[in-house]
């Protein structure tokens, strides 16, 4: 099946490592160009080395509200053009409602919420009838996590965001998606199995109550992302589509 991906131009934040690099992978290995993020520029520049010509590495901020102007700039001077984002962030920090601090709190707030906001609403401006604007989600954006109540409290906003922003760019031909990523086998995971105290069991427990009966490996959670941005899914928008092996098993 041909996604229709080739040279069209993705900006894809958090894509130095995880989820945001194996969707990278996917749209370079089906002939997109991208611009990836990471937090420094030898992180970026490494991971787009990976990835060959197709690929630009930026430092980028998600709190620096100059960034996703300097993105959509690096894009079109680049490659010409910019048909769409996929906006991945880091987690939050971990912590309960009681020993999460105000500034915890604020740097996720800035990071993970608004900095997102500001990318959409930016390259909302930017993109022509045929875009589409993308957001890694959570679970939690449905059922809270225990031991991540930060990120219980600002995914599910921020899919709310993303419907709405949906219904405002629908009329231009804009489309808007949700990823919700189940248990991927990625470094965040191994750190939010470590939490247990007891990783292999924690593992063990939560790869049993999933029908598919493992965790996911990041370019299963990538080929999904990349269906999802390409104009081969023209005709979704406004949901939060799961990549969880079965785990939700609901709408």
């Amino acid at each position: 099946m041909d996604l229709g991906l080739t040279d069209r131009t993705y900006i894809v934040t958090g894509a130095t490592r995880g989820l945001g690099f194996a969707t990278a992978r996917e749209l370079v290995a089906d002939g997109a160009n991208v611009v990836i993020t990471g937090r420094t520029e030898e992180s970026a520049a490494a991971a787009a080395a990976k990835l060959g010509e197709r690929a630009l590495g930026v430092a980028a901020d998600n709190a620096d509200a100059h960034a996703p102007a300097r993105l959509v700039a690096a894009a079109r001077e680049r490659f010409g053009r910019l048909d769409g984002v996929l906006i991945s962030v880091g987690g939050p920090a971990p912590g309960t409602a009681a020993d999460n601090t105000d500034d915890q709190w604020q740097s996720a707030f800035e990071t993970v919420f608004l900095g997102a906001v500001r990318l959409a609403r930016t390259a909302a401006a930017e993109l022509d009838e045929g875009g589409v604007i993308g957001f890694v989600l959570s679970s939690s954006v449905h059922e809270p996590i225990s031991g991540l109540t930060i990120s219980n409290g600002l995914r599910p906003g921020l899919a709310g965001f993303a419907k709405s922003l949906a219904n405002e760019l629908g009329p231009r031909g804009i489309r808007v998606v949700g990823v919700i990523p189940g248990r991927i086998a990625t470094d965040r995971m191994t750190q939010l199995d470590a939490l247990s105290g007891d990783p292999e069991g924690s593992r063990a427990r939560n790869s049993a109550a999933i029908p598919l009966g493992r965790y996911g490996k990041p370019e299963e959670f990538g080929r999904a992302a990349a269906f999802l941005l390409s104009p081969a899914a023209s005709y979704v928008t406004g949901v939060m589509v799961p990549v969880d092996g079965g785990s939700r098993r609901g709408f």
